[in-house]
């Protein structure tokens, strides 16, 4: 599975490498010839792209290690690790541009209008990175890879920023007023900020071991009550590792029921659960005796399904 997912990612790493190379150097060197600030930034955003796709490749190269005994559950969490990174890179990135742009408009001197050619790379740039975009979302939903899924994410931003540079610099020319660029600019910058945020959040919520979504929760429940013999479960954990779910989850059985039966049952759980829920890494199937459960001990982890 991890030697399957690292070959996708590194796919997908070297196309968006060598896609977002040769646009941010493009546009970087257009948009400085055509006096378009609202272009270099654009292109800028695009080297960091870069950079995150030669992450995603180290990042392939990691996950792809087995388990060992200083990593138990394995190395999956270093994709993670990367997309709080790349979440870091683009507020970064977006700050700067941001910086710039009011140094611009506030410098006192009138802003230069952007030649034509800055319209023209700016419209390769967005055909650019909708094959890019889509590129990292098949790959990413191909892999189960929330680091290629956040980079499509991100290059879908890119394109809707490319296109507000588009109408920024064409009414710069038609108007002929140079202002409208580096406000263009600064919008472009706060764009990048919100991705950033965004991506963040996601990449936090999976560090935290939580998930924002029930209906998951409540497919697992499902799957638990197909199987006869199974009696109130409860204390369900579920987390997210590279992309792949990890469940634990405590059910109960008849007191006097054999251990090799109640494994059996176990065992049921577990396909029902994986024949349930997609992309799932490891299940833990805990087993008790039904009617001994402390009932006036408040569970301080997991869910049972009256709590949905």
């Amino acid at each position: 599975m991890n030697a399957t997912k690292a070959r996708l990612i590194k796919t997908a790493s070297i196309i968006a490498m060598a896609g977002n190379a040769l646009l941010a150097l493009l546009k970087i060197i257009i948009g400085l010839i055509a006096g378009s600030l609202a272009v270099v930034g654009d292109g800028i955003d695009s080297s960091t792209d870069v950079f995150i796709a030669l992450m995603s490749l180290i990042v392939a190269g990691i996950i792809a290690q087995p388990a060992d005994a200083e990593h138990p559950w394995g190395h999956g969490r270093a994709e993670t690790i990367a997309t709080t990174i790349l979440a870091f890179i683009l507020f970064f990135a977006g700050g700067q541009l941001i910086i710039h742009a009011l140094t611009n408009l506030f410098s006192g001197t009138s802003p230069d209008i952007p030649s034509p050619l800055a319209l023209g790379v700016t419209l390769f740039s967005i055909l650019g990175k909708l094959g890019l975009a889509w590129s990292q979302y098949y790959f990413g939903k191909k892999a189960g890879s929330a680091m290629l899924q956040a980079n499509g994410k991100n290059m879908v931003g890119d394109v809707v920023i490319s296109s507000g540079v588009l109408v920024g610099v064409g009414l710069s020319i038609v108007l002929h007023q140079g202002i409208i660029d580096p406000i263009i600019a600064s919008l472009v910058g706060l764009w990048v900020i919100r991705s950033a945020v965004s991506i963040f959040l996601e990449a936090n919520m999976e560090l935290m071991d939580g998930s924002s979504d029930t209906a998951i929760y409540t497919a697992v429940f499902n799957a638990v009550r197909s199987v006869p013999g199974t009696i109130n479960p409860h204390r369900t954990r579920m987390r997210r590792i590279a992309g792949l779910w990890d469940i634990d989850i405590d059910i109960e059985v008849d007191p006097e029921m054999k251990v090799r039966d109640a494994h059996h049952i176990a065992n049921q759980v577990e396909r029902a659960i994986k024949n349930s829920v997609e992309g799932v890494y490891d299940i833990v199937v805990h087993i008790e005796p039904a009617g001994e459960e402390d009932k006036h001990e408040k569970e301080q982890y997991g869910l049972r399904e009256s709590e949905l």
